[in-house]
């Protein structure tokens, strides 16, 4: 089955997460040394593949939420970075940067400035990534996808410390969340 849709404007809309698409599978410093299908990165193997995550900022410090739809595999309806994929195999983190940020939130390459944080080993009791996590500071106009997403919406710091460990974040993005705050 399809999981893929093009709207009018040319974005392509996911309407499911395929099983079978194709990730590399990675060591710590990222050299790919295997590929897998994403059914066997999500089953608890937990051999390592890459992703990407983009923490937008606007310019008065709030950070930027997507609350990810109800049919995702992981985590549905729990708000969580701007925009985080995964890596395909045969794609650069950096094109699989400028590919999900044009899905997820409508962030066209070139609108904004990705500057890496830091990348890191994230473990769950399903699978294992190796996460690139990059930030940006962008005050024009985010479209969160349709269907990837339930929207997003700016979250002050006062709003992200307060909600912290009461099951309204994913538990990646609680981990993350410190990592952003020291560097900045």
């Amino acid at each position: 089955m399809d999981n893929k849709k093009i709207e009018p404007s040319g974005r392509t809309l996911v309407t499911e997460d395929s099983s079978e698409e194709m990730f590399p599978v990675v060591d710590e410093e990222g050299n790919i040394i295997d590929a897998m299908t994403r059914g066997e990165a999500h089953c608890g193997t937990k051999r390592l593949h890459p992703v990407v995550h983009l923490h937008v900022y606007n310019s008065q410090g709030a950070l930027y939420l997507q609350q990810r739809a109800d049919w995702k595999e992981v985590q549905p309806g729990r708000w969580d970075t701007a925009m985080g994929g995964h890596v395909d195999l045969g794609e650069s983190v950096s094109e699989a940067l400028a590919r999900e940020a044009y899905e997820e939130i409508g962030l066209h390459q070139g609108a904004y400035e990705p500057r890496l944080l830091k990348k890191y080993v994230y473990e769950s009791k399903i699978e294992r990534e190796l996460v690139y996590i990059y930030t940006t500071v962008y005050d024009g106009v985010l479209s969160p996808s349709v269907t990837e997403t339930k929207g997003g919406r700016f979250w002050t710091t006062e709003e992200l410390q307060t909600n912290m460990g009461h099951e309204v974040f994913t538990p990646m993005f609680e981990q993350e969340y410190p990592m952003l705050q020291s560097a900045n």
